[in-house]
């Protein structure tokens, strides 16, 4: 068999086992000892700080995302990286105008995979590449753009410091810019549905170190499940666009079908991700209200609570105003 034909048959169980590339040619985090070739902290802090999760403020405040150091730079010692699509997809939203976010010029890309609809984020590009538009189609591994610094933020982005920021999302509702509205009457929403309230990042690190670790074995949805929980709610709504959106995150319950479902209980993870939704019957749910706090796993909470999504009070947990809001633009 020659090797093209070979490669041919290889590539679709390749792509189904590892569904993402580096956006860059950066790829220092899959060697051992060299993560601060491939994070870049912010400043004055080290290259942990540039990671994903609880990192930044002291560990109190979560970052949705990765900063991925420049490998190339001009004489002027500007990135020169070139950035590309992770994964096939569409281009979804684009930034161009980086007086409107801290992120600069984006872009926001859409894929399906295994059932599941992601969207990865491309943000601080010095250029966007010529031809890139809402709607096109994008090959994975397909130059978006070029590495830059741009942001909105009172502080640059040093020469020092150049990065792509980058992220891998769930998209939280058809319906944010209604909610956002309602939640902040007056206030500007120049990015609509795309505003990051509206995005729940997954860990980038973790994900491509499992793709290195189990190569042809590795299942995003599997990935997904297999997401440390955090807490469990319940949600008295039987139609909300997550639902919709990811089929394959709902678990089966035959007591919900044959009695009817009255709302669903979702796993959630630090970052707030319901990773898991299992229908409930009537008999099943012991509260009236819209929603309700039903655990919290105390050893996560302790290890990546910084989302602060829930606290506990006493000897009891509750859910605060920011879980209080994610249910409600989760329902809305």
């Amino acid at each position: 068999m020659k090797f093209s034909l070979l490669l041919a048959t290889a590539l679709p169980f390749l792509a189904a086992a590892q569904p993402f590339q580096f956006p860059t040619a950066n790829r220092h985090l899959l060697e051992a000892g060299q993560q601060e070739k491939f994070f870049v902290g912010t400043i004055g802090k080290p290259w942990t700080s540039g990671d994903f999760g609880c990192v930044r403020t002291g560990g109190t405040q979560m970052h949705e995302g990765i900063d991925i150091r420049c490998l190339r730079r001009d004489k002027r010692s500007e990135p020169i990286d070139t950035v590309h699509a992770a994964a096939a997809g569409f281009v979804t939203y684009i930034n161009a105008k980086p007086s409107l976010s801290n992120y600069g010029n984006y872009l926001i890309l859409r894929h399906q995979i295994e059932g599941l609809e992601i969207y990865t984020l491309y943000a601080h590009l010095g250029s966007i590449t010529s031809g890139i538009k809402i709607g096109a189609s994008v090959k994975s591994g397909e130059v978006i753009g070029v590495m830059g610094r741009t942001t909105n933020t009172r502080e640059p982005i040093s020469k020092e410091r150049a990065h792509l920021h980058f992220e891998i999302d769930f998209f939280v509702s058809d319906r944010f810019s209604t909610w956002y509205k309602a939640q902040n009457p007056g206030q500007r929403n120049v990015h609509g549905e795309w505003n990051g309230q509206n995005l729940l990042g997954l860990s980038p690190t973790k994900l491509f170190l499992a793709q290195q670790r189990l190569g042809t074995k590795f299942s995003l949805l599997e990935h997904v499940r297999s997401e440390p929980e955090l807490c469990r709610v319940f949600l008295r709504d039987t139609d909300f666009s997550w639902l919709r959106r990811h089929p394959s995150l709902i678990r089966d319950n035959p007591r919900a079908k044959t009695e009817g479902i009255v709302g669903y209980e979702l796993v959630l993870n630090c970052n707030g991700v319901p990773f898991q939704a299992t229908p409930r019957a009537a008999s099943e749910v012991r509260s009236e209200g819209k929603w309700q706090l039903l655990s919290v796993n105390q050893t996560e909470f302790e290890r990546a609570g910084c989302r602060r999504l829930v606290f506990k009070k006493g000897s009891k947990w509750i859910l605060t105003a920011g879980g209080e809001n994610l249910l409600s633009l989760l329902t809305h």
